[in-house]
């Protein structure tokens, strides 16, 4: 359970907004504006069914979110190191999960790394579920 614990110390950790010092001045973004082009990005990417509340696997109640509760299912953290990501999916049943998890990875630090300018130190992602799909 050591995994589990470490989750929830992360997660009491304050949320902050990312800021950058630009030559003009400061930038704030806040951390609606990142989780909002998270869950997007996520969402976009194959064998990802939805979001999941990061409370999920502690209740015991494994709920797709719906689109104006997507925040719930991103959690943005700064740490000594830098800015951190978790991210917390239900994954389509009968696909490679490993596969999903890191191409998600790759394709949030992507978009957010080209929407913000701004390098984010990890991208946690957590499979809370898996779902069957119909085709």
């Amino acid at each position: 359970m050591i995994y589990y614990t470490e989750v929830t110390r992360i997660v009491s950790w304050k949320i902050m907004p990312v800021t950058k010092a630009t030559q003009y001045g400061q930038i704030n973004i806040s951390a609606e504006a990142i989780t909002k082009v998270v869950a997007d990005a996520a969402l976009e990417c194959y064998g990802v069914v939805g979001l999941a509340s990061k409370n999920a696997l502690r209740d015991n109640i494994i709920v797709l979110l719906k689109m104006d509760n997507l925040a719930k299912g991103v959690v943005v953290t700064k740490e000594r190191s830098g800015y951190a990501i978790d991210i917390y999916l239900v994954i389509a049943y009968g696909i490679k999960i490993t596969e999903v998890l890191s191409e998600v990875q790759k394709k949030v630090r992507y978009v957010l790394e080209k929407t913000f300018a701004v390098k984010f130190k990890k991208i946690n992602v957590y499979a809370q579920s898996l779902e069957r799909v119909d085709d």
